[in-house]
């Protein structure tokens, strides 16, 4: 049992068409008002004093708008943006080159930032607080440490795990946003101005279709847009209305809150074989042959947002929403189904 794939915001993000649809100022970013207005705050002051703006880390689910989010403080603070995945900081050299060659008031965006590995996560410490790098020249008695200076830069940190951050790191970002799943409302908005930028008819009831089964993110939200623009363009008249949404939608099994087949496979196995639970996470992952991982960082989040799912300190419980959504009665049942 695995996600669908336009429901998965940790999918590859590199098709050029996505990148066409992201915001590029602050202005036109939607969504996220109260870390909106915070941003705007810290761009004009750095802007008024001359000064770089604040190391940034932002949490949250993915597809949310971290990445969109660093490239557009870069944008409004007219630098460029170097962005670079966690994982691929292997040595502290590969660190140190980047990190040198980074242009006074540029910014570096780390995704993933909490999987950085222990050696180059100290290494940034003394880059982020006092704009300086120290490498280890030789080894043994005879070894030397190079301190060298670093240009003023804004590093952005995003991850989807803001527990895994260790407390050094983490407090040494000025700035910390937490991103919250849209609402149904916001996601219309960015439906309509993804039409907009696609040149694709779009009417009012379809993007509300559209944004009611986006699970709170728009990336999902853009992908589901494509593929409903396909379904117009092949089965209709090229308008994407609430009927050619809700029969596209439901071609690609998206039911109207936007859970998948994984989701409902997920709340029958915590409802019918563990009773509701409580249950561990790593039970309910074997039983649907998934990672845990997966299951925290894909399933999990949205149905708590939508009521489904408590997380709770003895494992995962089906709320009575998650019954009369399944059409089944909360209370013991067979422990294997």
């Amino acid at each position: 049992m695995h996600r669908h794939p336009d429901l998965d915001p940790t999918a590859p993000f590199d098709d050029p068409v996505e990148y066409s649809l992201r915001p590029q100022r602050l202005q036109e970013y939607i969504g996220q008002d109260k870390v909106k207005v915070r941003i705007e705050i810290a761009l004009r002051a750095a802007q008024q004093r001359g000064e770089v703006l604040d190391h940034v880390l932002f949490f949250g689910p993915p597809g949310l708008g971290k990445t969109t989010l660093a490239h557009v403080l870069a944008n409004e603070m007219g630098a460029s943006c170097k962005v670079i995945q966690a994982p691929a900081l292997e040595k502290k050299g590969d660190l140190a080159a980047i990190l040198t060659n980074l242009e006074a008031g540029e910014f570096l965006f780390i995704d993933e930032i909490h999987r950085l590995s222990a050696p180059i996560e100290e290494m940034l410490y003394s880059a982020m607080e006092d704009r300086k790098l120290d490498i280890l020249i030789g080894q043994g008695p005879s070894a030397q440490t190079l301190k060298v200076d670093l240009r003023p830069f804004t590093l952005v940190g995003a991850t989807t795990r803001a527990g895994l951050l260790s407390k050094p790191l983490h407090d040494r970002f000025g700035m910390v946003h937490r991103l919250e799943f849209y609402t149904r409302r916001d996601l219309a908005i960015i439906a309509e101005r993804s039409a907009h930028v696609l040149a694709v008819p779009l009417a009012p009831e379809g993007a509300e279709a559209i944004a009611r089964r986006s699970r709170g993110t728009p990336r999902i939200c853009n992908r589901l847009l494509r593929r409903c623009r396909d379904f117009a363009q092949v089965k209709g008249d090229g308008t994407i209305s609430a009927e050619s949404a809700e029969a596209c939608l439901q071609l690609h099994e998206v039911d109207d809150l936007g859970l998948d087949a994984l989701d409902r496979a997920y709340l029958l196995a915590l409802c019918q074989k563990h009773r509701g639970g409580p249950v561990g996470v790593r039970t309910l992952a074997a039983a649907l042959g998934e990672d845990d991982g997966s299951l925290e960082d894909l399933v999990e989040p949205y149905l708590m947002q939508v009521g489904f799912l408590d997380r709770t300190p003895q494992g995962r419980r089906a709320t009575d929403q998650a019954y009369a959504y399944l059409g089944l009665t909360p209370g013991p049942g067979p422990l294997f189904a």
